[in-house]
């Protein structure tokens, strides 16, 4: 059954909040990716060993809707699911959360590509770890 929503906890450094003490806005794009590449190890793949193979997963979109600021020291949960899963994209969605507060929702597509930058698709290997079952999911 592949990983297809995983939660992580974050919580608020000093320097990633701005002068009025909010969560900066850039550092959700951070945790974004904190959150996918936790997503990807919980289903057994480092994203490492795909770059070794030549595997890149490139943002080829990525939204964001601020709701609540963070700030500092708060803990926060972000939630990472996977939307769609093809051989060449994976569709993302994200929940940032302090309790119950929504802090942000956003959603992302990215793109695998080779060495060159050129799209390219997942080996079979990998792509029945991640569920390769699931295509066309959402």
């Amino acid at each position: 059954m592949p990983i297809v929503s995983d939660t992580i906890e974050i919580r608020v450094r000093y320097s990633e909040v701005d002068s009025f003490g909010y969560l900066h806005h850039a550092r959700y794009f951070v945790f974004f990716e904190m959150g996918r590449t936790e997503l990807l190890r919980r289903a057994g793949i480092a994203y490492r060993d795909m770059e070794s193979r030549g595997l890149f997963y490139v943002v080829a979109s990525l939204q964001c809707r601020y709701r609540a600021p963070g700030r500092y020291d708060d803990v926060l949960m972000l939630t990472t699911r996977t939307d769609r899963f093809t051989r060449v994209r994976v569709d993302h969605g994200y929940e940032l959360r302090r309790g119950e507060t929504l802090l942000a929702e956003a959603s992302s597509t990215l793109v695998l590509v080779g060495r060159d930058g050129r799209p390219t698709t997942l080996p079979e290997d990998l792509y029945q770890v991640l569920g390769g079952e699931a295509e066309g999911r959402g």
